[in-house]
């Protein structure tokens, strides 16, 4: 095999969930696309990679430094939805069943991978919900060991504020899975029905 072929399915290997199979098909197929449309997409990795930043409201990815979401004023300001990822944001915003805001936690709480609630964006969502005006903060995080320690880490600290009604989703959703992964359907209904943490 080729050491360019070789080169390129390495790094394309690197991404998650594609194989060296994958990874040689991805190659192929960009060895046969138009060299403007390589360069384009090249280009397009590049300045994302460089240019994108994390919100400085709700820690989403965003190319200013407030993202679109909270910027937006037709949306319901007074509700926050705390997520793990940037790409749980993505999936409940397919559902196009909630309309309020988002804080994205980048990720949860685990000793044994060493990721401490500081290494969290905890404090800035204690923040947020401080300045006031925030009336319900929905906790819609994964059902794992390490999502359900997060959630009471998270209950602990919000119950500080009086008056804020802290909820999570319905757990239609299946112990041990990531929200990334669950259909639209199944997270419409756990939005719907979630309810009140005590």
């Amino acid at each position: 095999m080729s050491r360019l072929l070789q080169d390129v399915v390495g790094e394309l290997s690197k991404l998650p969930g594609v194989g060296r199979r994958t990874a040689l098909r991805l190659a192929i197929h960009i060895l046969r696309m138009e060299p403007e449309s390589v360069h384009d997409m090249t280009r397009s990795i590049d300045r994302f990679r460089n240019g994108i930043r994390y919100c400085s409201q709700c820690n989403n990815l965003s190319d200013e430094e407030i993202c679109p979401i909270c910027a937006d004023r037709e949306r319901d300001h007074t509700t926050i939805c705390v997520v793990e990822q940037v790409a749980d944001v993505l999936s409940i915003e397919n559902t196009r069943q909630y309309r309020g805001l988002y804080h994205v936690l980048g990720g949860v709480i685990s000793p044994m991978q060493g990721i401490a609630p500081s290494d969290l964006k905890i404090d800035l969502l204690c923040e947020r919900v401080a300045r006031g005006g925030v009336q319900e903060v929905i906790i819609a995080i994964s059902t794992s060991v390490e999502g359900e320690t997060t959630l009471f880490y998270l209950m602990n600290r919000l119950r500080q504020f009086p008056g804020l009604r802290i909820t999570s989703i319905a757990r239609g959703i299946g112990f041990g899975d990531e929200l990334e992964y669950v259909d639209e359907l199944t997270i419409t209904h756990a939005l719907r029905n979630r309810r009140e943490i005590e």
